[in-house]
C-alpha cells in the first residue's frame, strides 16, 4: 500500500500491510518464531548467499519488521527504511559502512550516556575516534 492517493492518517494504519494469504487476516500477525523453513538446501543457499530475498532468522528480519519497515519509508517518503532493535545497533548499522581504522566522526556533547560511553570506549576497537562538539555553538563547528 504505497499509493500516494491514501492520507497520512490511513498510511500510519495500512502502509506495508496486506492481509494474511494463509490465515485471511486483516492486520499484520506478530511473528514470533525465530527460525525459517527453507523448500530445500539450494534454497537456503540463495538466501544465506544473498541471491534471493527472503526470511532467514527473524534477528534479521521477519515479516512484521517488514512491515514495520514499508510503512516507515512510505510515511516518510523514503525508499525503504531500516529498523534496529536498539539505538546502540543503529549507529553500529550507520557506522560500519561508512568508517574505517583511524577515520573519525564529529557527535554532539547532549547525547545519551550509552552512546558517550559507545563511542568513547566500543568505537575505539575499530580504530575509530569521536569528536564531541556542542552544535549550539556554531563557532565551535
Amino acid at each position: 500500500m504505497t499509493d500516494r492517493t491514501y492520507g497520512f492518517d490511513t498510511l500510519q494504519v495500512h502502509a506495508g500491510a496486506r492481509p494474511d494469504p494463509a490465515t485471511g487476516a486483516r492486520q499484520t500477525p506478530i511473528y514470533q518464531n525465530t527460525g525459517y523453513v527453507f523448500r530445500d538446501a539450494a534454497h537456503a543457499a540463495a538466501l544465506f548467499n544473498l541471491q534471493e530475498l527472503g526470511f532467514i532468522y527473524s534477528r534479521l528480519l521477519n515479516p512484521t519488521v517488514a512491515v514495520l519497515q514499508e510503512r516507515v519509508a512510505t510515511l516518510e517518503g523514503g525508499a525503504g527504511a531500516f529498523a534496529t532493535a536498539s539505538g546502540h545497533a543503529a549507529q553500529v548499522a550507520a557506522l560500519f559502512p561508512l568508517m574505517s581504522p583511524g577515520d573519525n566522526f564529529v557527535a554532539s556533547t547532549r547525547l545519551y550516556g550509552g552512546s558517550v560511553n559507545q563511542f568513547n570506549h566500543a568505537f575505539k576497537h575499530f580504530g575509530w575516534q569521536v569528536r564531541f562538539v556542542d552544535f549550539e555553538d556554531l563557532d565551535a563547528l
